[in-house]
């Protein structure tokens, strides 16, 4: 459990952020963990054929097996909307012993050796960090720009719009219960369950201090996660609302569309998307965000297809993770 104690300041300072560096960076998880990220492989498909004139071994390299990255590749947007080419020129500055310093830490804290191209290059910072940009910048041109950029902005754009309504509708403790379910908030202490070794190791909680919070939706998120280690205010990173639907109307997608329609006319089309989805765990909250619904809505969906022995549950500390059951699995494949 990490505590941040926010001051009335600090709320009046609280704003939100999203980052195509980010995005783009962290992304790259997607290719690995795919049963996390099934609304993103549909895309991953389609640019399989550019992927492969990139700089594949370092862009693989800049994920840790355990889904660790140096920090320079990562910095915290100054603005609302940065541009990427902003955010990547930033990143081409860094100090060269950061990027030595920061790429043998993640590799550390991961406890897995440096792959052959970092091995190559770690002691040459001033050339892997060019290289990092440069294979960033082509990623980027080549894959992500022309068609997903654009829908992902959409999606992120609609998160902040829905936390703008929360925040004016419902207040600081409505805006929170709202982002993730690892965050919760009380008297004036926002709380959150990180699991990340490196902000634990920092201690548990932090005085704000005056100096804000800055929320990010982000599409690469499993959970909300903290960087209490740059300079600047506090930031929590959380699920953004609706990133399943990136999936939607793409050949092999897993958006609202995307469920066979013989199995819509069978179960109806909340619980068929839901049967879609949950090939891999999930919670009743992590669904919502997914979505872009409430919680409620998505819970009694839940309930019926459990009732039925479409869905097992299992419990994970204070979480209920939902997964399709056999008979769930059978179905679903059958239809599709």
């Amino acid at each position: 459990m990490f505590e941040f104690r926010l001051g009335v300041e600090d709320l009046a300072a609280t704003w939100f952020a999203y980052s195509p560096l980010q995005e783009t960076v962290l992304g790259l998880r997607a290719r690995r963990w795919t049963w996390y990220y099934p609304e993103q492989q549909p895309w991953i498909a389609g640019w399989q054929d550019r992927w492969e004139t990139l700089d594949t071994a370092l862009l693989d390299a800049l994920i840790t097996p355990n889904a660790f990255v140096p920090d320079f590749l990562t910095p915290r947007p100054a603005v609302p909307r940065p541009d990427f080419h902003d955010e990547l020129a930033e990143l081409a500055r860094t100090p060269p012993e950061e990027v030595r310093t920061d790429v043998l830490a993640a590799y550390s804290g991961d406890g897995s050796p440096l792959p052959p191209v970092l091995t190559a290059l770690v002691d040459r910072p001033v050339e892997l960090r060019d290289r990092v940009a440069e294979t960033l910048s082509a990623y980027w041109t080549r894959c992500l720009a022309p068609a997903w950029w654009p829908r992902a902005r959409e999606v992120l754009e609609a998160d902040l719009a829905h936390r703008g309504r929360m925040l004016s509708e419902r207040g600081s403790e409505g805006l929170f219960a709202d982002l993730d379910e690892r965050i919760s908030w009380r008297a004036g202490v926002l709380r959150l369950n990180d699991s990340n070794p490196a902000v634990q190791a920092l201690g548990t909680s932090v005085d704000v201090a005056g100096r804000g919070l800055v929320l990010i939706p982000t599409l690469a998120g499993i959970g909300a996660q903290t960087d209490i280690t740059q300079d600047g205010p506090p930031l929590i990173a959380y699920p953004a609302r609706g990133r399943a639907t990136m999936g939607e109307g793409l050949p092999g997608g897993t958006g609202p569309g995307a469920a066979p329609a013989a199995l819509v006319g069978l179960v109806g089309a909340a619980r068929a998307r839901l049967l879609v989805l949950l090939a891999s765990p999930a919670s009743t909250t992590e669904l919502a965000q997914r979505l872009g619904v409430t919680p409620g809505a998505v819970s009694r969906h839940l309930g019926a297809l459990a009732s039925a022995g479409l869905l097992d549950r299992t419990r994970h500390g204070r979480r209920v993770l939902y997964r399709r059951s056999a008979l769930g699995d059978a179905l679903t494949c059958r239809q599709g």
